[in-house]
């Protein structure tokens, strides 16, 4: 099964990398896209080959057709020709949100994700929709890699940042999410256990007036998802409505979209990310945080697969939506991101 693996694996990625890579030319191509770097003692051809202003189409080309091991050594060649660090001449010369997208395609998958996460809750407010799309749709070992590049990054601990600046329930959740106890590669159910969990999620919420949390939060965080399907179908038989409709009924806010979040990726976490995306797309004002970073996280790992559930769970496209929703080299570099029949 090692080939099924690595062929759908392969299948999901919309973002390949180069088959002749070499990372000099992308370097030099880079530096002649952008003005205003401080040449210093550069060579004479350098300065002859630098255009007038930046172009922006030279930087989509290299940037949104190369892996992120690509990347990191494009950064590392620049670094060694032109003195310069490739992140920080991108932030000088770009701006908006092809900035954001372009400089987030230059982080380490992990760093990325750890900085999203830190981005959510410095300052005033925290977007608790960042923290749990990314706490409740990562595996164990993923998150294990977060988390140290969230402390290597920032000096402190995630889950203490979390715990920091979060309260109640919806702390409690996202703790447990952190441990990425869901994990099971067996695939094992134990059925008995999975009518005794339904049972116990009825017993917990529909059976009683109020709602014990806790329970939920322990059976959603710590079973596996094959665990959990099966734990679904039985909670629908005992209750009598869905598991989504007794959460919607039976708490609200952060904690519901926590809990949701938990049984949508549990039930198909290619249909979760299609929703975020639509969603981010859809109405009045484009959520392009969400955007970004859902199209950059997921390029090099099941892209395509989500393309495939958004076009089936709402009759368009996602490239025919970037492309009415958002506009100029943004959108250009989205859509190789998104790569072809997006």
């Amino acid at each position: 099964m090692a080939w099924w693996k690595a062929w759908m694996e392969q299948e999901g990625v919309t973002v390949k990398g180069s088959p002749h890579f070499n990372p000099e030319p992308d370097a030099e191509a880079l530096y002649t896209a952008m003005k205003g770097i401080g040449v210093g003692a550069l060579p004479c051809a350098a300065h002859a080959r630098r255009p007038a202003g930046t172009n922006e189409q030279a930087i989509i080309d290299v940037l949104t057709r190369r892996s992120n091991a690509q990347r990191q050594q494009i950064a590392r060649s620049f670094k060694a020709q032109f003195g310069k660090d490739l992140t920080e001449t991108l932030q000088s010369e770009l701006s908006g949100k092809f900035e954001r997208l372009m400089v987030a395609l230059m982080y380490l998958p992990y760093r990325y994700e750890a900085k999203e996460l830190h981005e959510a809750m410095k300052g005033l407010g925290t977007k608790e929709g960042v923290i749990i799309e990314i706490l409740a749709s990562r595996t164990k070992n993923h998150l294990r890699e977060i988390m140290k590049a969230y402390e290597a990054d920032y000096g402190s601990s995630l889950e203490e940042d979390i715990q920091a600046d979060t309260s109640g329930y919806l702390e409690r959740i996202l703790v447990c999410l952190l441990q990425g106890s869901r994990d099971d590669v067996s695939g094992f159910v134990d059925p008995g256990q999975a009518v005794q969990d339904a049972q116990d999620l009825y017993a917990a919420g529909e059976k009683i007036h109020g709602t014990d949390e806790m329970k939920f939060i322990t059976i959603l965080c710590t079973r596996s998802a094959t665990h959990l399907l099966r734990v679904f179908e039985e909670y629908e038989r005992i209750a009598g409505k869905s598991i989504e409709d007794s959460i919607k009924s039976e708490t609200h806010g952060s904690l519901e979209e926590a809990m949701l979040t938990v049984v949508k990726c549990t039930r198909n976490l290619h249909s979760y990310f299609a929703e975020r995306l639509y969603y981010a797309l859809k109405g009045a004002g484009t959520r392009d945080g969400t955007l970004i970073r859902n199209i950059v996280s997921r390029s090099e790992i099941d892209l395509n697969l989500i393309k495939c559930q958004f076009t089936k769970m709402y009759g368009k496209t996602l490239g025919s939506m970037i492309e009415g929703d958002t506009s100029g080299d943004y959108r250009n570099a989205l859509l190789n991101l998104v790569g072809s029949s997006a």
